[in-house]
């Protein structure tokens, strides 16, 4: 047969093929409630009637036209058009012959005639390379795990009495550029950051969103693609034996996901069928005002699938132990950064996005049920009530909260002058007035180290000697106080300058003993921590913590007592650069007392000031209990000390 001009030889056979989508599937999609929503949209490698080909589906109920265009067919939208399903809006085709990797996007007529830019695939499950936006048809074939004993423990690796310790990544920046060549890549860059995580003595690692996003200058966080790991870091199976490796090292893998907005990429999401069909259209609602970019419609069904199944794809296809979702205030708030009139009232009159928590409510109760183990942690920074309570009781139902108040507090302190901290000394005890009110996770992240903030190290005070020395103390004080840790990477370095996306850590630095010293700080804060149940194991209980000194403002010294199931740590600051000679602390338990870390120490460039390793105490009440240390507290520093033999 010869092949006319504008015909294409295969649009018959296309055309014949049977209905695609089963009566279940469109129903399912119509509610909301398809679990396996990638399974069915997207594209799809299949053979049917004994013809291989790829099925392609695409939801857009109210475009007048839609067709498949790629590589395939020329890009050419008469080629290809798809049958409409009008039980629930949902244009689907078969093309025999379309391989993996095939490039594709859909070509949209609205409703009005209007022919719309194309547009790429929202459940393709690969990209190709940004800045091109073509989505790419994926391997169909699945990656052979080897976690199975990982899967089946993980949850109790992140239980609120376990030890928990996140690094956290941009994983294009971490170390790119190697001399080998070889790149940012899961392959390669992949491999050192997990031996490199791990040797560090984090549980977890926690990556930036890896989501396909158009501007890299977003750092993931302006996603379009919420079924495909970014092409910039390799294909999805590199991705999945990226997490299985992870998972064979012993460490857990947290991704930062978005569902509280998304960019108005003419490609992506917005104006998808000519309609507002992912975002609001009333921009009151529709138009984050702070990023210019468009927020979900969580009030349709098929949005609220469409997220929830993202979801799902990170845990249950890719085993990813847990989601950090973003931005959870700015869902919260229908006012959230609008002035009065900018911003409509829920059907109450009041500010809460009801519709948001609904959304939040039913995340948390989805993913635990389709991937045990797995774990929720929200990015909340306002007091919303319950934000990790269950959701039975009104609350969201997250696992963990990031606190940002008391990172903002102490961080606020630390920046102080030593000689004025003494004005300020609540900024470092507030956060116990709520320390249980949620579960926490104490956060020194991303968002504190850019935009003239100064890096960690560039935060703190005084001469070089004291910069390092505050920094050391600041450290010691977090892992001791009660919550999870999150550290940003190249704060265990203490790199000097802000981060930067597109340049990777200062790894040099590490040549002077002051940055290696803090680096060799995080390490033994970390194996200190796993190994001291007194650190971790009552994070959630308030039994847990008590003060022992959290007055003594004129000092600038805190002291306060961490306790697990009979055992107990003292964690002792000193927030000046004096010497505290012969102070006296009281003690719950008689006898040694063994220094388990002084970040003043020697190997960690400091002055090597301390207790010769521990003290003993002497029977002189102080502090409420009848047993006394008299501690030799060096300036800019803080102890953790135990009694002896324990830990056991």
């Amino acid at each position: 047969m010869t092949e006319k001009a504008g015909v294409d030889p295969r649009a018959g056979e296309a055309a014949a093929s049977g209905l695609l989508l089963g009566e279940l599937d469109l129903h399912l999609i119509a509610e909301g409630r398809h679990w396996r929503l990638a399974d069915c949209l997207g594209a799809h490698v299949m053979t049917v009637d004994g013809v291989p080909g790829a099925r392609f589906a695409v939801w857009a109920p109210n475009a007048r036209r839609v067709a498949v265009v790629g590589d395939f067919n020329s890009w050419d939208g008469r080629r290809d058009p798809m049958r409409l399903r009008r039980e629930c809006g949902v244009w689907e085709l078969f093309i025999p012959g379309v391989a993996p990797g095939a490039r594709y996007k859909f070509e949209l007529i609205a409703r009005d005639g209007s022919l719309l830019p194309l547009k790429a695939d929202p459940l393709a499950r690969q990209t190709e390379m940004p800045p091109a936006t073509a989505s790419v048809v994926a391997e169909p074939a699945g990656f052979e795990w080897t976690d199975a004993e990982w899967m089946a423990t993980r949850g109790s690796r992140q239980q609120p009495d376990a030890p928990i310790s996140i690094y956290e990544a941009h994983f294009g920046s971490w170390m790119s550029g190697q001399s080998e060549g070889e790149g940012s890549t899961w392959a390669a860059a992949g491999r050192r950051l997990i031996e490199y995580v791990v040797a560090m003595g984090f549980t977890h690692l926690e990556l930036l969103p890896i989501t396909e996003h158009p501007f890299g200058g977003s750092w993931g966080y302006q996603p379009l693609g919420m079924f495909a790991p970014s092409a910039r870091y390799g294909s999805p199976a590199e991705f999945a034996k990226f997490v299985d490796e992870c998972h064979r090292a012993g460490l857990a893998l947290i991704l930062d996901w978005v569902p509280a907005h998304f960019p108005s990429d003419l490609h992506g999401l917005a104006n998808f069928d000519g309609t507002s069909l992912y975002e609001h259209a009333d921009p009151r609602q529709g138009l984050h005002p702070d990023w210019n970019t468009l927020i979900y419609n969580m009030g349709r069904n098929e949005v609220r699938n469409f997220l929830l199944c993202s979801a799902l794809e990170w845990v249950e296809r890719y085993h990813v132990d847990g989601l950090r979702v973003d931005a959870v205030a700015s869902m919260l708030y229908l006012d959230y950064s609008r002035e009065a009139g900018q911003w409509t009232p829920n059907r109450h009159g009041g500010r809460e996005n009801l519709e948001a928590v609904d959304f939040l409510q039913q995340l948390n109760s989805v993913v635990p049920q389709h991937s045990p183990g797995a774990i929720m942690i929200a990015e909340e920074s306002t007091a919303w009530p319950g934000v990790t309570a269950p959701q039975a009781t009104g609350g969201l139902g997250f696992q963990y909260k990031w606190n940002m108040g008391w990172m903002h507090d102490t961080l606020h302190y630390m920046e102080y002058e030593p000689v004025h901290r003494r004005f300020h000394h609540h900024d470092m005890t507030f956060g116990m007035v709520y320390a249980y009110s949620e579960r926490f996770i104490l956060p020194l992240s991303h968002d504190e180290v850019v935009h003239g903030k100064h890096s960690l190290l560039g935060k703190m005070p005084g001469d070089s000697w004291q910069r390092f020395a505050n920094l050391r103390a600041y450290y010691g004080f977090m892992w001791g106080h009660p919550g999870k840790k999150l550290l940003f990477m190249g704060g265990e370095l203490a790199q000097e300058r802000e981060w930067n996306h597109d340049a990777q850590l200062d790894w040099p630095a590490l040549g002077d003993t002051r940055h290696a010293g803090v680096q060799k700080l995080l390490r033994d804060l970390n194996a200190v921590y796993r190994a001291t149940p007194a650190l971790h194991g009552s994070d959630a209980d308030p039994q847990g913590f008590s003060w022992v000194i959290g007055d003594d403002q004129n000092n600038s010294v805190f002291a306060f007592l961490r306790r697990h199931g009979g055992q107990c740590a003292l964690v002792v600051s000193n927030m000046t650069p004096v010497p505290r000679a012969d102070y006296r602390i009281g003690v719950p338990v008689a006898g040694r007392w063994v220094e388990l870390l002084n970040t003043d120490a020697q190997v960690y460039g400091g002055a090597n000031m301390g207790n010769g390793g521990g003290a003993a105490t002497t029977a002189q009440a102080a502090h409420g209990q009848e047993q006394s240390l008299r501690l030799m507290l060096p300036p800019l520093s803080t102890l953790i000390l135990a009694p002896e033999g324990y830990p056991s």
